[in-house]
């Protein structure tokens, strides 16, 4: 684990580097196409870290995203699995069972796939906290590998909420109807409200699987106003201050 954790607000914020590697081919585009009107050197490739984060405060564990999951799961056409998220856990001295709760950015393979292993959920103490929007939406694998097995330990949100005090659950849509953030203090980890560092110099910069643009744009626009640090999805280092636009 070699990231270094923060400090904000009283909380740990722990970086988990789940996997390291590019889109499988039948998905990977040229970076140009990837974000229309971005500026990039000829060739380019994207690299993506699938981070995961952990958040310790007031006796909670409290895990933000679960990455790409085992052999089997959702992500495997185009990811890079099987993750790494329960050796990096291990590293820092967090079982399965010592989870409370798990947050869930959005329903993407690559971030929630994680939640399940065997025959149920991976961390099989906790509440997992997803946004209503998101779940309306989730069909084919995602819902069938990752939701119905979580169907009896979901916290469902209806926009922003304060998961904790001190840690908020903020509606971000446009990447998926219900992607949210999770904000402490002036740091939020952003999911894929922000997916590349080109997206950070330029926000209005669109994503080609984004469900709704100009929506995510927005979501992007407002969040870069509001917080000093992002703890990003898909960066190659997990903490970024948004100053760096």
């Amino acid at each position: 684990m070699p990231h270094e954790t923060k400090i904000v607000s009283g909380v740990e914020v722990v970086p988990l580097c789940d996997a390291v590697g590019p889109m499988g081919t039948h998905i990977r585009k040229p970076l140009p196409e990837m974000f229309p009107g971005g500026t990039f050197e000829e060739g380019e490739e994207w690299i993506l870290h699938f981070h995961c984060y952990l958040l310790r405060a007031a006796g909670r564990t409290i895990l933000v995203d679960t990455g790409i999951g085992g052999t089997g799961s959702p992500a495997a056409s185009w990811a890079p699995v099987p993750g790494r998220l329960p050796e990096e856990l291990s590293a820092v001295g967090v079982a399965p069972e010592d989870v409370d709760l798990v947050v869930l950015t959005h329903l993407h393979s690559d971030h929630a796939s994680g939640c399940v292993g065997g025959d149920g959920p991976a961390f099989p103490n906790a509440r997992h906290a997803v946004q209503r929007a998101d779940l309306d939406w989730a069909r084919g694998p995602m819902f069938d590998q990752v939701v119905a097995p979580l169907r009896d330990s979901l916290q469902i949100l209806d926009g922003t909420t304060e998961l904790l005090p001190g840690i908020t659950a903020v509606h971000t849509p446009g990447h998926t109807p219900g992607h949210q953030t999770v904000e402490v203090g002036d740091l939020a980890l952003s999911g894929d409200v922000v997916l590349h560092p080109v997206q950070l110099r330029d926000p209005s910069i669109t994503y080609v699987y984004d469900d709704d643009p100009e929506l995510a744009a927005r979501s992007r626009m407002a969040l870069l106003e509001r917080v000093a640090v992002l703890a990003t999805g898909h960066f190659p280092e997990p903490f970024t201050p948004t100053s760096a636009r």
